[in-house]
């Protein structure tokens, strides 16, 4: 299964911030902007992993 989510990108001194505002709580850092989406990717995964285990939706619509 293939999801796409938006992922939003802040500077923070030498690291990049990621969080997607459809998954709030999942968030991501890294040096670069792609270790900060793979550390994103990798907490969306654990977060719907999580709610699917708990029978819970997927992603918040609000």
């Amino acid at each position: 299964m293939y999801n796409e989510f938006t992922a939003v990108f802040e500077r923070e001194g030498d690291w990049y911030v990621a969080y997607s505002p459809e998954i709030p709580g999942a968030n991501g850092q890294g040096r670069t902007k792609d270790e900060a989406r793979a550390s994103l990717a990798e907490a969306i995964a654990l977060m719907l992993d999580d709610r699917r285990e708990e029978g819970l939706p997927g992603h918040s619509c609000g």
